[in-house]
């Protein structure tokens, strides 16, 4: 299984009036670590979007089990938690500098026409990175720091 590991330093306007970073902030650290293992792969959405194609998020589900605070890092790891050709679902855990998992969760795509929300078949739109998120389901852990 392919992981990728993407350092997030917390601005001080990730965070609110109680001193921790806002809850729906985790779901853009998501994004940024789904976006670095999708470049580990050797693609990009922006190329998808070429093609009048987008990937929206189907389902999120998040668990908080520790804040962070300004100034403190975090590394979220990113993986390919389930993919049958049209689904795709990315597992995430963020953790903090000594490696306890503070946030963890899923979040699940489709592949659509940008103008009429229609799915598609990421296996038959992009071959390659079918081929590609097939692969990184198998095989042995491969950690990339970014």
């Amino acid at each position: 299984m392919k992981l990728v590991e993407t350092k997030i330093e917390v601005r001080y306007q990730e965070t609110d009036q109680m001193g921790v970073v806002y809850h729906g902030n985790y779901l853009v650290w998501f994004e940024i670590g789904r976006t670095k293992f999708i470049e580990a792969l050797g693609f990009n959405y922006a190329a998808m979007e070429k093609e009048n194609i987008v990937s929206p998020v189907t389902d999120a589900q998040i668990s908080f089990k520790k804040p962070f605070r300004y100034g403190e890092k975090a590394m979220v790891e990113t993986w390919l938690e389930d993919y049958n050709g049209v689904r795709t679902v990315y597992g995430y855990n963020i953790k903090d500098m000594d490696g306890n998992i503070a946030v963890s969760g899923t979040t699940q795509h489709v592949i659509v026409k940008k103008d009429t929300f229609r799915p598609l078949s990421l296996r038959k739109a992009f071959p390659d990175w079918h081929k590609a998120y097939t692969e990184s389901l198998k095989g042995e852990s491969e950690w990339l720091l970014d």
